[in-house]
């Protein structure tokens, strides 16, 4: 459904006395998404994640110029086909429900977004009445605000704007964080049930626990690089191939809860060789030459030359 090669994200900015710079902070950022499965993207805050899905919606700055192939259904995804897709093919589950419209009720919300994407008014209507049903929110919901809804009836609102719509792929940006666990749980489980459907999720977090309970893969970034996609059964199975990843796993507190050491490298000040080298325990002098490429190693994905010792 999605095949992203090779994706850099460069923006145009510029310094004090008019001198232009150009800042890197995507560079050969690979991830492919399928039909019915849910792909969590995990990483740090500052790996790029939030930035992948706004390229993909065509929602960057006008100083960003992209770099390397994004398809969609075997075609190319333009900015052009960008913004014909976006809210109908292609649909973003924020991350904060701060995102709803604090003036307008939230069934008028929903029903708008059924159609704009193509739907007249009585029929976007009723999906949307069937939707807020198959979500368990109250009748009387489609006639509040959004303040006048508990944290879960909110975000199970902003599952509702991707569900009225006929989207093939879900983006969801940082769904879970601030929320009570039941709550988590519940809308991990409703992604789940778009992927069953026969759509694609991206799963955006930083939460790897999170991403574990619903994930088919996880693709993990590092300074805006894919640095490694594995099934998601590889982590409690100990087969983990790139040494960062192996350190984010082992920093979970029922892991042995051993903080990472250092900080991802600047976007300003970017290695020659590997992103991950000062802080890998594999470093070697060959690593610092040139970026390794993604290789295939035991059935999964890794961007890194020592991961098959």
């Amino acid at each position: 459904m999605l095949t992203i090669s090779n994706l850099g994200v460069t923006f145009t900015q510029y310094e004090q006395g008019l001198r232009r710079k150009q800042l890197t902070v995507i560079t050969d950022l690979d991830l492919t998404v399928q039909a019915g499965e849910v792909v969590a993207v995990v990483g740090a805050s500052g790996s790029g994640k939030s930035l992948l899905a706004h390229a993909l919606l065509g929602i960057l700055p006008e100083n960003a110029q992209l770099s390397g192939t994004v398809e969609f259904q075997g075609q190319s995804l333009t900015p052009e086909r960008c913004e014909a897709l976006r809210g109908k093919a292609i649909a973003l589950i924020p991350q904060s429900v701060g995102y709803l419209d604090p003036l307008m009720t939230v069934g008028r919300q929903v029903q708008r977004v059924g159609q704009l994407s193509g739907l007249p008014a009585a029929p976007a209507r009723t999906l949307m009445k069937r939707t807020f049903n198959r979500y368990d929110l109250p009748a009387y919901t489609p006639k509040r605000y959004p303040f006048q809804l508990s944290g879960g009836m909110a975000r199970r609102v902003l599952v509702s704007t991707a569900v009225v719509t006929p989207a093939q792929l879900v983006i969801a940006d940082e769904p879970t964080p601030g929320l009570h666990p039941d709550v988590v749980t519940e809308t991990l489980n409703h992604l789940r049930e778009l992927a069953q459907e026969g759509r694609g999720v991206i799963l955006i977090t930083h939460d790897i626990e999170a991403a574990l309970q619903v994930a088919d893969r996880v693709a993990v970034f590092y300074a805006g690089t894919t640095v490694e996609i594995a099934d998601a059964q590889d982590f409690a199975a100990g087969k983990l191939r790139h040494p960062y990843t192996q350190s984010l796993w082992r920093s979970l507190p029922q892991n042995d809860f051993v903080p990472v050491p250092g900080n991802q490298p600047s976007p300003e000040n970017l290695p020659m060789g590997c992103l991950y080298g000062d802080r890998c325990p594999w470093g070697t002098a060959e690593c610092e030459q040139t970026r390794p490429k993604l290789r295939l190693i035991r059935q999964g994905w890794v961007r890194c030359i020592h991961a098959d010792r």
